[in-house]
């Protein structure tokens, strides 16, 4: 279904690399979050206040925060693909870490206030109505929660975003925090011990977590983590697939943002190769390394015996 819908608003969404495709990526998926979540959000609530039920309170406001993640995914998609500058000469696709980092603190914050609406909810326990109806709905919630895990998985792995896999991450938690309350509002039909409160108590440590894994990658981004070493492999074997390539030292990879990498490595040259000829070699490998992994190359020639 993802496929469809970006088919039919992303203009030439094949073109990945393309800022201004990247930017309608980010935009659609903020778009459709905002919508998902704001549904979700309305329908808990009632819901949560209806059956007196914290831990489905609890998970709408949890919606509610994920609604947030949307917006800045937005804005995030927006202010990332703005062009160089005198100040950013490598442009500010940094943005959409920075909105990662926002994204996790906000998901943080919810859950730490979650934890203590839980933590109370367990001191003074409060009977908590159980019917069929409510059963369903919270079904549908948790159906709607799987399709945006994956169309969030799916654009993150298409544009290589942060903010989305960080997206479906959080998605994907709020499925197994769904099935929580279904499993507690089951058991707590049977038992006057506090099952509501307890299972709020685990929905909140969740949401903790996954803001804290989503803080601790965006961090990594921002500081400059270890490059993947697929792509260093395969910087490698281009390289080194050049007929007077001799040996290779020194690749150095600088992230800068999604579709903003840029890279060098000093390649070893017979001494006695014309120059001419292998320049035009090395030409063609840095722009053979940009056409498949769209990173900007630069190769440094080392002339040796």
């Amino acid at each position: 279904m993802i496929k469809l819908i970006i088919k039919k608003f992303i203009k030439d969404s094949e073109k990945v690399n393309d800022k201004k495709v990247r930017e309608s990526y980010g935009v659609l998926s903020g778009t459709l979050g905002i919508i998902c979540n704001v549904f979700l959000f309305v329908v808990k609530l009632v819901l949560g206040l209806f059956i007196n039920s914290i831990a489905v309170i609890s998970d709408a406001f949890n919606n509610l925060s994920d609604m947030g993640t949307s917006v800045i995914t937005i804005f995030g998609a927006k202010l990332s693909s703005r062009p160089p500058d005198e100040e950013h000469p490598h442009g500010h696709g940094r943005y959409e870490y920075i909105a990662s980092l926002v994204v996790s603190f906000i998901i943080f914050a919810v859950g730490l206030k979650l934890l203590s609406t839980s933590f109370n909810k367990i001191l003074n326990p409060q009977k908590v109505l159980f019917n069929a109806v409510s059963v369903l709905i919270l079904l549908i919630s948790v159906l709607v929660k799987v399709w945006m895990f994956s169309y969030n998985r799916y654009i993150g792995k298409v544009i290589n975003s942060s903010v989305n896999r960080a997206a479906a991450l959080d998605s994907l938690n709020d499925v197994y925090a769904t099935g929580g309350i279904i499993l507690g509002m089951v058991i707590g039909s049977f038992t006057a011990f506090p099952v509501d409160g307890i299972m709020g108590l685990v929905i909140s440590v969740l949401i903790m977590y996954t803001g804290f894994k989503a803080a601790k990658d965006s961090v990594n981004l921002l500081l400059g983590a270890l490059p993947d070493p697929e792509i260093i492999q395969r910087i490698n074997e281009l390289v080194l697939s050049g007929e007077n390539i001799k040996g290779i030292h020194d690749l150095k990879i600088h992230d800068y943002g999604p579709g903003r990498i840029t890279a060098s490595i000093h390649a070893e040259v017979a001494d006695n190769v014309n120059i001419v000829d292998i320049h035009s070699e090395i030409d063609k490998i840095e722009a053979k390394v940009k056409e498949e992994l769209g990173i900007d190359m630069v190769i440094h020639m080392d002339p040796v015996e």
